[in-house]
């Protein structure tokens, strides 16, 4: 189940109607009706808003956008499943999509799956090409018919699981609006491209996020590294303040700064630990935004 069936449930499920719920949070009734049809996501203040009128949590929310799709949730769907037999460094370019999603699997088989609620034959539109070496496989997801960039991120979700036996290494190029990583377990992934939001939940390794355009992070904990490499840019982290690790300026005239409840606040480093958020590159700026319990 994903966000948008996991919002639109609850909400049925607590006797709340689309405008009730709007004024509840401050927003428009369609706002709401956007989130539940999938065609957006509500920023992290509003996150913490739903989570405390359904008496859930961010993770809880976020799980469930991460989770893999049902069957029945996309109208067309295309899968490209390989079997791995040996550890693989997986190159993956995507190119544009409204979502990608990413995770570890228990089998031993590379899954790619494409679906859209409009785009029929997925298959004939998009090829996913490998091209399988000693330990590395290079993952390409061709765009047949030249859909444009703007309609591929309104229509295509693509979801990719990696086999957790055999994945050390991934590398994807992509621009999407929603980046979603949940469940996903590695020595390193990088991220180049552009993501207009990403969600972290329930993940451990080193993960490198470079590009020249903002990021919008919400994490559930870092276990691991959190590494944000960019040119002139700014990212913001959400993070609970109960999970907060090391943070480091590695960057050349970069600036880091720490936010909770919409104000700017002076923080110390937390812990000794290897867990630590990085920002690197230049002319850039982080802002940590430190969330509070919403359980």
């Amino acid at each position: 189940m994903n966000f948008s069936e996991k919002l639109k449930e609850i909400r049925k499920k607590e006797g709340i109607s689309q405008e009730q719920l709007a004024e509840r949070i401050g927003v428009t009734r369609q706002a709401i009706t956007k989130w539940e049809t999938g065609k957006g996501l509500p920023d992290i203040e509003n996150m913490v808003i739903i989570a405390e009128i359904f008496k859930t949590t961010i993770d809880e929310l976020l799980t469930a956008s991460a989770t893999k799709a049902a069957p029945e949730t996309f109208v067309y769907t295309s899968e490209t499943i390989y079997d791995i037999d040996c550890e693989k460094h997986f190159d993956v370019n995507i190119g544009s999509a409204a979502t990608i999603m990413l995770s570890s699997g228990d089998d031993e088989k590379l899954h790619v799956k494409l679906s859209s609620e409009t785009l029929e034959n997925l298959g004939s539109m998009f090829k996913i090409k490998l091209d399988d070496k000693k330990n590395k496989l290079d993952v390409v997801c061709l765009n047949k018919n030249k859909l444009s960039r703007y309609e591929a991120e309104e229509a295509l979700t693509v979801e990719i699981i990696l086999p957790n036996k055999y994945s050390d290494h991934c590398e994807i190029a992509a621009s999407v609006k929603s980046l979603v990583i949940s469940n996903l377990h590695l020595n390193r992934l990088e991220y180049d491209g552009v993501a207009e939001q990403i969600l972290i939940s329930d993940s451990s390794g080193s993960l490198e996020f470079t590009a020249k355009t903002d990021y919008e992070m919400t994490v559930d904990k870092i276990t691991g590294r959190l590494d944000i490499n960019q040119w002139k840019a700014n990212a913001v982290v959400h993070i609970p303040e109960e999970n907060l690790v090391n943070v480091i300026n590695k960057g050349r005239k970069c600036n880091v700064y720490y936010v909770k409840e919409g104000k700017t606040i002076e923080c110390e480093n937390v812990s000794d630990g290897e867990n630590e958020i990085s920002v690197s590159g230049i002319f850039s700026e982080l802002v940590v935004d430190l969330l509070g319990k919403t359980t």
